[in-house]
This record gives C-alpha cells, structure tokens and sequence, in this order.
C-alpha cells in the first residue's frame, strides 16, 4: 500500500524529531557502566527505559544525573524502570547502572534512551485542505504515535517477562536434574553399603564356625 506523501511528510517529520538509542549491555559482576544521551536544550523531554533480562535476582543499581551532576533519578535493586522528564540543564545527561553489589554474577540490561523536543512537528501545507482537515490530521498522528510507544513499552515488558519465566524454568529444571543425580548417588551408595554391611556378618558367621 502506497503512503501519501502529505502523510510521508508528516510521518518524517515526527521521526526526525526524535532522538533514541536502544542496547543490550553485558553487565559483569562488580562493574558500573554509564551511558550518555545528549540534549541540546532546556525542556527537552527525556525517556528512559531498562530492564534486567538475565543474571542474579534479575536486579541492579542505577543513578541518572544532570550535566552538573545533579540527581534526576537513583534506586537500588530495581529490576526495571520506564521514566520520562524534563531537561533543566542543557548538555550530556548520564545514565549509570551499577552491578558492584554481585560478586560473581553477570546480568544483561536492555535500555533505551530517548530525547525528544517538546515543540511539535509542524505539518506540512498542502493546497486546497482546510485548517480543520489539518488539525485533525495532526492529531490522529499524535495519537498513532502515543499508541505505537504504548505498544513498544508492552512489548518490551512482555519480553523481559519472558525471558525471566525461561530462566526461572531453566533454574528448575537444573536443580530437578541435580536432585536426581543426588539420589542415583545415594541408591547406589545405599546399596554398596548393604552389600558391605552382609558380607561382613557372612565372614563373622563363617569365622564362628571355624
């Protein structure tokens, strides 16, 4: 299906308004990453968005600070966040996560950052459409867009859902796996020991015969 291209237009316009990094990080134990989203002015809005998708109890420490290094956000043992704010400073934001409380354990994090201007696209002018037309327009858009975000954010839940529940599987089945073997060992020691336990009282009859 061919895309007018007064709704190409609008559609560009929204996308090169908005600025956004998505990554997998491998964060090793005792290790503090940081991660930096640039705004070039005050108002800009900023989105951030992680969540631990395997390693340890699923969570990690995290800190988001200004250019001045002002706390915007902090928590500790989280497993995931969605947060949007406001820029009240201009320049590099920082996004820290902090996994200096495993001494062993390795996580992944998915996050995504993304800066986003508070003016809207202005909409391209087309001959013959009316005012009206246009506004309508213009919200529809938006509204398509506020879903399509809401849809990402579910997807991205659903799969950190998924990928802990196949973990969880995971773990189980390698704790039923290790009972198991614990209990071959057993039997087979249990036994080996019945065969001792017999053959020692055999020897002691025979020797009471003798």
């Amino acid at each position: 299906m061919r895309i007018p291209l007064f709704l190409a237009g609008i559609i560009a316009c929204l996308i090169s308004n908005v600025a956004a990094t998505a990554l997998t990080y491998k964060l090793t134990a005792n290790e503090k990453a940081c991660f930096y989203a640039l705004t070039k002015k005050v108002g800009e809005k900023v989105a951030f968005y992680f969540a631990v998708q395997s390693g340890g109890s699923f969570d990690v420490d995290y800190i988001v600070q200004t250019p001045s290094g002002k706390v915007v956000l902090q928590a500790e043992k989280e497993r995931q966040g969605d947060f949007v704010f406001t820029a009240q400073e201009e320049g590099a934001y920082s996004f820290c996560f902090d996994n200096e409380m495993s001494t062993f354990a390795e996580k992944f994090v998915d996050f995504e950052i993304a800066v986003e201007g508070e003016s809207k696209a202005q909409l391209p002018s087309k001959q013959g459409s009316s005012p009206e037309q246009t506004s309508v327009l213009e919200e529809s858009v938006f509204k398509i867009s506020s879903q399509l975000s809401t849809i990402s954010r579910n997807q991205k839940y659903f799969r950190t859902r998924e990928n802990r529940n196949f973990s969880t599987v995971h773990s189980t089945e390698k704790r039923i796996i290790n009972f198991s073997m614990i209990q071959i060992c057993m039997v087979i020691a249990m036994a080996a020991l019945q065969v001792v336990v017999v053959r020692f009282f055999f020897q002691g009859a025979r020797k009471g015969y003798v």
